[in-house]
């Protein structure tokens, strides 16, 4: 009779949360997140947190900093087990498999910068492609079979028609960093193949860009940022004087890149929606973005007409890696997940800067 009541309650709740039934498999598990500490992982987090999930977060703090955790733990009212590890550490990686019960990894640990790519790729490839390999070995090991992949746009290449559907095979990449995400793509997909059983969400994003409306975590790059949202709000708080804006004769209808803005809160929800898709085996695709590009020089413009701050910019010589424009068919992962990006670009924007005037220094006590 207890157990009866226990489970009308525990479906009582997920209803009240509005999960489907298929969530009942994978609710209340023992999540890892790899790079758990940085911009997208922190707010992922934060969902998995108030989803009902138990979270242990691995991150090397090489560009990021355990105060978004903290922070997290504030805001959910939860507690998070950290470990400062690198993930090529084979040693510490295995020993942190052996001391915890981890039924499901979300990984998120490697560089990201496109234009640093360029020049240093064997960094690039060291943490994100032989990073993911380590990470697999421990899952082979430790006999752990279901993950969600950050991946990335970037794998469908320079000659992918617009919008990016999954079906599209992976294109000629244009970058390191693009290259290593396809790279441990296909490293999972043939994981996949070896390990019938296994299951991995492949979650291919465009250009998360806010904060939490609290204000408490949001992007925090060290040094120069290498995104425009950050770099904008720097400008605008007067952290720094001009935005560089990479490139004005592209072949779009304002001569700068269009890319594919989503507010970093709906991709997170994104992530704990996708937990459901490992309930049956296989490697499975979905495109996390809104559908709707903007271009460099909209950004800017909403930005000003939101916040009301002046951002001086100059158009300099295009980067290194850079795509004229792409963006999102987001239908599969509609469908098939229950997931919709709903918060608008002026919502983005009201978050940056929010995170900004609350911290000019970021996570810097």
């Amino acid at each position: 009779m207890r157990t009866y009541l226990c489970f009308i309650n525990y479906a009582v709740f997920c209803i009240y949360l509005n999960l489907s039934p298929k969530w009942l498999g994978v609710f209340l598990k023992n999540i890892l997140v790899t790079g758990g500490a940085g911009f997208i992982g922190s707010h992922t987090v934060l969902c998995l947190l108030n989803g009902g999930f138990n979270v242990s977060v691995v991150d090397n703090l090489c560009n990021s900093s355990f105060e978004s955790i903290t922070r997290v733990e504030s805001i959910s009212k939860k507690t998070v087990v950290r470990h400062c590890i690198d993930i090529t550490d084979d040693v510490a990686l295995a020993n942190l498999f052996q001391s915890g019960s981890f039924d499901v990894v979300v990984h998120f640990a490697g560089l990201k910068a496109v234009g640093e790519s360029v020049s240093k790729p064997v960094e690039y490839y060291n943490s994100n492609v032989y990073g993911t390999l380590c990470l697999l070995r421990q899952m082979i090991d430790f006999d752990v079979k279901k993950l969600v992949f950050s991946s990335s746009a970037t794998v469908y290449g320079e000659d992918a028609p617009t919008p990016y559907v999954e079906t599209l095979p992976r294109g000629v990449t244009v970058n390191p960093y693009a290259s290593s995400k396809a790279m441990s793509e296909r490293l999972f997909e043939d994981f996949c193949i070896a390990q019938p059983d296994m299951s991995v969400s492949l979650l291919r994003y465009f250009n998360p860009i806010g904060a939490h409306s609290s204000g408490l975590i949001g992007e925090n790059p060290l040094g120069v940022p290498n995104n425009l949202m950050p770099f904008m709000a720097q400008v605008a708080a007067g952290t720094r004087e001009r935005l560089s804006v990479f490139g004005g004769d592209y072949p779009t209808p304002d001569g700068t890149c269009r890319r594919d803005y989503l507010h970093v809160m709906d991709l997170a929800d994104g992530h704990v929606k996708a937990l459901a898709s490992l309930e049956t085996p296989g490697c499975k695709v979905f495109n996390f973005g809104t559908g709707n590009p903007h271009s460099v020089l909209e950004m800017i413009h909403a930005f000003e007409s939101v916040t009301g701050c002046v951002i001086p910019y100059d158009i300099v010589g295009r980067r290194n890696g850079d795509l004229a424009e792409f963006w999102a068919d987001p239908t599969k992962a509609k469908n098939e997940l229950d997931w919709v990006a709903t918060r608008s670009v002026e919502e983005m924007i009201i978050d940056t800067w929010n995170w900004q005037i609350l911290n000019p220094k970021g996570y810097e006590i």
